[in-house]
């Protein structure tokens, strides 16, 4: 079985698995409590803060643990539009291929007043920084742009969209759910006020994850209850999955440069395969995207057969983001960047690990050639485009 879907999840690494169980067992005491398993537990909960805020050049005290990404990005945004509405600004710059995590939220708050900018995303995947500034008004108290894209890859001008966004005194955020612990983040450099990640995404534990928030910014409370996370996030911490989270994020770190080289060459040769099948288009820039990142479309195809097929032959893949897998909609992301519905539909997501071998590659790259092939020799609409009643897009 070739596994193709990091974007989705990935697999625990075995330090962060041992030091989950070993958590489970030594740390297993409520961190509010005062009693002695209670202050082990908070002692290994602070320790793994200091760990993550290292690696992401932050202070212990601005990192927030989370069940994930999405509440992380909730918790952002709410919290900058609170804030932006006690002082008269009810303005929100975004683009139009965010996560829906954030988009959906933004119609929220849209529902509640405010009004929302979606800047456009170019046929290479990339927000323009200088389009994000002539968006930004007098009344903008937020500007919301993913560090790099979920299902195609790009990764995004985020220090240059942060400086504007200093500049002008408006707080940014970054969905970086897929850059943290694939590529280097430091917030300070990078500029960010606030910052989602999940720790699945980078072989961490599922339902875990952390919310950064710059020291002074105003949290607003998602979950009320307890006093936990500094009285911003009510609950009882999963101590040994923050604690895993946090060795995943250090393993992460430190082999990053060999790991991200060694990813990058087989991306690079899984793009040189299928741009071979014709009729066929890397979706994003080919150079600013993700280490494992591979996303392609294939006209005269539906991406949910390809996906059936490559399965049976043992490669396991995706055709967009795992959060709308149910969706019958073409990927709203691919619609951003400029492709048809019917181009849309044909989609493929390859999101590749240092465990991939170079033949597995070109095991996959024969695999999507066969299926692609076989698909189209009984499409009705492959038919009509070789007989010429329909035009090629690609």
């Amino acid at each position: 079985m070739i596994y193709c879907d990091n974007a989705a999840t990935t697999k625990m690494s075995e330090g962060a698995l041992k030091v989950l169980n070993e958590r489970l067992s030594d740390s297993w005491g409520n961190a509010s409590s005062l009693y002695l398993h209670g202050q082990k537990a908070k002692e290994a909960l602070e320790k793994a803060r200091e760990d993550i805020a290292g690696v992401i050049g932050a202070a212990p005290g601005e990192v927030y643990f989370t069940s994930g990404g999405s509440e992380a990005d909730n918790q952002a945004i709410r919290s900058a539009a609170e804030t932006g509405k006690k002082l008269g600004k009810t303005h929100i710059v975004s683009s139009a291929f965010e996560h829906h995590a954030v988009l959906h939220t933004l119609e929220r708050l849209k529902k509640e007043g405010f009004d929302v900018t979606l800047v456009d995303v170019h046929e290479n995947g990339l927000v323009v920084p200088e389009e994000v500034e002539r968006a930004i008004r007098d009344d903008t108290c937020l500007v919301t742009v993913m560090y790099a894209n979920n299902e195609i890859g790009t990764i995004q001008p985020v220090r240059e969209i942060g400086a504007i966004c200093r500049k002008r005194k408006v707080l940014f955020h970054t969905d970086a759910v897929q850059a943290v612990g694939h590529i280097p983040v430091d917030v300070s450099a990078d500029n960010i006020d606030l910052m989602s990640a999940s720790a699945h995404k980078f072989h961490g534990p599922k339902g875990t994850g952390f919310l950064y928030a710059r020291k002074g910014i105003r949290l607003t409370n998602i979950i009320e209850g307890g006093a936990q996370e500094k009285g911003k996030r009510a609950g009882t911490e999963d101590v040994p999955s923050v604690c895993a989270m946090a060795e995943a994020l250090k393993e992460s770190a430190a082999g990053m440069e060999k790991s991200g080289e060694y990813v990058r060459s087989i991306r690079d040769r899984l793009i040189e395969g299928l741009s071979r099948i014709p009729h066929s288009a890397l979706n994003g820039d080919a150079d600013r995207r993700l280490p494992g990142n591979v996303n392609f479309c294939f006209e005269g195809i539906e991406g949910e057969s390809l996906l059936l097929l490559l399965d049976d032959k043992g490669i396991q893949a995706s055709s967009g983001s795992a959060c709308t897998s149910g969706s019958l909609d073409p990927s709203h992301v691919l619609l951003a960047i400029g492709r048809v519905h019917d181009v849309a539909h044909g989609s493929l997501r390859l999101t590749v690990g240092d465990d991939i071998t170079e033949s597995d590659a070109d095991y996959v790259i024969r695999s999507v050639g066969e299926v692609v092939e076989l698909l189209r020799s009984f499409s009705p609409i492959w038919r009509d485009l070789m007989a010429g009643k329909k035009q090629f897009i690609l």
